[in-house]
């Protein structure tokens, strides 16, 4: 009888439409990878096919669509391999494209699940827990000062007999003011008073005194705090460059260390136009931490409030051998199986995985459309199966009813 064929069928093609449902019902999970039922006939030493079974359930691992969410932890991985690596509360290792985070109680960058994000410590090789910075980020001393400069070759020259005072401006030709850092974040106002003096063997000669916190140098030049710059007829620096600002915080009455700032004014100029200064200090002050975000190679980079940065870590991805072996275990994420191999694990860009996008999540695979289209093709499937038991059932009645 061809009860059991049909049956099969049935079985079946009710086990595509579950996929299919689960599908459609999944086409708004991020991350979520849509399936496809399998088939495989059934013969058991039989010239007759005993029925249909499904042979397995794939996944398809193509990208979804990465939209922009605004969430400062959401994160995408931009490319067809790499999982991130997430861990359970109970220490067990999963994986998911849901990038989907959020800071927990404890500062931990979590999923809905509670699973924590795994990454790499800065210049680290061994996978931690990736987590949001507490308290303020620690100043840094001011140790360099970059200027580039024009200065007026048209400037009148001072002359010697003149010595530099602050409180005379006929005694200097141009003041820049500028900010540097003590290690405990403090501000202190630094002036730069360039002075344009008599030529020296053919080169322009400007003096440099720096005036810190109020208070000047002693005596001209080579004394501290105080440099010469020198300009050949092309208007090239040709000498003076580099130098250096060194104070005692507070004079003395303050525990921040000294400060020796080295001051470079490579590339700066004597040109007949106008004053121009362009420099650059690496000290800043304390900050608090304030937002978060992902570079493309998945450093996670902390956002201060005094404008510093600070990298944090860089979030894993890992790809397998076999995505098809992984076993889905809900909540947007699949175990490693003995089919899948063993996760070959690293940093994004690098061996052939993905980038990141922060702020951004990767939406579902599922084509509507084509799932629309499967659903018909199954109910019609499992109409058709439904027939031929019907038949063989109006076959077994004619031969009861025989006389």
């Amino acid at each position: 009888m061809g009860f059991g064929q049909g049956l099969s069928g049935l079985n079946a093609a009710s086990q595509n439409l579950d996929v299919i449902g689960n599908n459609i019902a999944n086409s708004g999970t991020v991350g979520f990878k849509s399936g496809s039922a399998t088939f495989a006939d059934v013969y058991a030493s039989s010239r007759v096919g005993l029925g249909v079974q499904v042979a397995s359930i794939n996944q398809r691992f193509t990208t979804g669509i990465v939209s922009t969410s605004g969430n400062q932890f959401d994160i995408a991985v931009d490319g067809a391999k790499g999982l991130f690596v997430v861990t359970q509360p109970n220490g067990a290792t999963l994986y998911t494209r849901n990038g989907q985070f959020l800071a927990d109680k404890d500062h931990k960058i979590v999923n809905a699940q509670g699973q924590q994000l795994m990454g790499y410590a800065p210049g680290g090789t061994n996978l931690i827990g990736m987590t949001v910075p507490v308290g303020n980020i620690a100043p840094q001393a001011t140790s360099t000062l970059t200027n580039k400069v024009n200065l007026d070759a048209n400037a009148d020259v001072v002359p010697g007999g003149t010595a530099f005072d602050p409180t005379n401006s006929d005694s200097f030709s141009k003041m820049v003011p500028l900010t540097v850092y003590d290690s405990l974040g403090n501000e202190h106002r630094v002036e730069q008073y360039y002075t344009k003096r008599a030529p020296v063997g053919g080169n322009s000669i400007w003096e440099v005194n720096y005036v810190v916190d109020g208070v000047a140098p002693v005596g001209p030049p080579p004394a501290a705090n105080t440099a010469t710059l020198g300009f050949d007829s092309a208007g090239r620096l040709v000498s003076g460059s580099p130098t250096s600002i060194t104070f005692v915080p507070g004079g003395g009455t303050s525990p921040a260390d000294p400060l020796n700032i080295a001051v470079s004014y490579d590339g700066s100029t004597q040109f007949g136009g106008s004053y121009s200064q362009d420099f650059v200090q690496n000290g800043y002050a304390t900050g608090e931490y304030a937002s978060m975000s992902i570079g493309a190679n998945g450093e996670l980079i902390a956002n201060y409030t005094n404008g510093a940065k600070k990298t944090m870590g860089t979030i894993a991805l890992a790809d397998f051998a076999n995505l098809q072996g992984l076993q889905p275990v809900g909540g947007n994420a699949w175990a490693e199986t003995a089919n899948s191999g063993q996760p070959i694990v690293g940093t994004p860009g690098s061996n052939g995985l993905a980038t990141l996008k922060g702020q951004a999540v990767e939406e579902s695979n599922v084509d509507m459309s084509q799932e629309l289209v499967n659903m018909i093709i199954a109910q019609r499937t499992y109409q058709a199966n439904a027939q031929t038991i019907k038949t063989q059932d109006q076959i077994l009645q004619t031969l009861i009813t025989l006389r």
